[in-house]
């Protein structure tokens, strides 16, 4: 007689016949599977959400910004760009804003009370009124310097400077140097210039009562996309013709893209841990599965003695393996995408799920079945039924 032919409905209905037996050892089992494939794909997830939100962030504040600032002086202190630095700047074609601020070498308190020493590290900056506009920036609270407040004590602070100073409120007055400014506005976060959220911004003219000898220290340059390599290779000499070593170009973007980056970096050692949970839960699935082998004997003799092959046995058994796999691997995918999903919204960031990595997960789960359960199903398929049938 030929062996009945198992369908694919068969098959499915012993590989969950465990399940029904012995659920608690199968949440088990799986266990592994599922940590495995949840880490996976949130490992994936997060970098890729973090991704998204970086390039939001850049659509936002612009990849064309450069900074271009005087390199220190021989004796360590801070020099200083010519005084028409901007003007020369504003004349290269491609350059679409330009701004710059000056460092007056004030300092800045919340009370007069508070001795010489303690600065809070922040510094006191002369600004042009486009500064904000050139660096995409919003004021939180307030208004921005404008032709009139410039020439008088009013101040702007940065959203560190303003929470060192313990300032939450416009019209708060802070003492630089010897005079009184009054809090004007407060801003946003600038991610891309963080110098200036440690600082109070001051008008230019304002900024001629503290000492301010009116030349730049930091020249903040929109420029064409397109363009930008070109500009960065011309703006040092444009800035300082006599002298352009003593200019340093940067691009505020690269800075922030390597800061992410490094953020990142553990990405690799989290996929190596993935990969060991894995190995792991694939090492708990074959011992249940021997162990399985083992238990029913008696059912595989009886099953060999009603007719069915050596195949349809390690079929089974293979099945089995696979099935408690895929489950695990299922519910690892829906704790991954819960758990990136979660930590995306809790940073603000856009969830993106790699629908590549879901399907890496469940196959990573398939196969993982499968090789957990070779072993035992050739060592289910090689018991002979009588000795099957006299097992204990």
């Amino acid at each position: 007689m030929k062996p009945a032919r198992l369908s694919p409905l068969d098959l499915l209905l012993l590989g969950l016949s465990p399940l029904r037996t012995r659920p608690l050892r199968a949440v088990l089992s799986a266990l592994g599977i599922s940590i495995g494939i949840a880490t996976l794909v949130v490992v994936t997830g997060i970098p890729a959400s973090s991704r998204a939100a970086l390039m939001e962030e850049f659509a936002a504040l612009g990849t064309n910004l450069l900074r271009a600032e005087a390199a220190t002086g021989s004796n360590n202190e801070p020099a200083s760009l010519p005084p028409d630095s901007v003007a020369m700047v504003e004349r290269i074609g491609p350059a679409e804003k330009v701004s710059a601020v000056a460092n007056t070498h004030a300092v800045v308190r919340r009370s007069d009370r508070i001795p010489d020493s303690e600065t809070s590290g922040l510094t006191v900056l002369a600004t042009n009124l486009n500064l904000l506009e050139t660096l995409n920036g919003r004021v939180h609270t307030g208004a921005f310097l404008n032709e009139a407040t410039e020439k008088f004590p009013a101040v702007v602070l940065g959203d560190v400077a303003a929470t060192r100073l313990g300032v939450t409120a416009t019209g708060t007055q802070v003492r630089i140097n010897d005079t009184w400014f009054t809090v004007i506005g407060i801003l946003d976060p600038l991610p891309l210039a963080p110098e200036i959220e440690r600082s109070a911004l001051v008008g230019w003219e304002a900024a001629e009562d503290l000492g301010f000898d009116q030349r730049p220290t930091v020249l903040y340059l929109r420029a064409q996309e397109a363009a930008i390599d070109d500009v960065r290779a011309v703006l040092p000499p444009t800035v300082y013709p006599q002298q352009p070593s003593q200019v340093r170009v940067s691009r505020p973007s690269d800075a922030l893209t390597a800061k992410r980056l490094t953020e990142n970096t553990f990405s690799a050692l989290m996929l190596g841990l993935a990969a060991v949970a894995l190995l792991v839960g694939g090492i708990g699935v074959a011992n249940t599965m021997v162990i399985s082998v083992l238990e029913r004997k008696r059912e595989i003799g009886l099953r060999r003695a009603l007719g069915a092959n050596r195949g349809q046995v390690r079929t089974q058994f293979l099945t089995e393996s696979v099935v408690l796999c895929l489950l695990g691997g299922a519910a690892g995918v829906t704790l991954g995408l819960a758990g990136t999903a979660g930590y995306a919204v809790a940073h603000g960031w856009p969830a993106v799920i790699p629908i590549e990595m879901v399907l890496a997960g469940l196959g990573a789960a398939v196969l993982t079945g499968v090789v957990a359960g070779v072993y035992p199903a050739v060592r289910a398929s090689r018991l002979t039924p009588t000795e099957a049938l006299a097992a204990p």
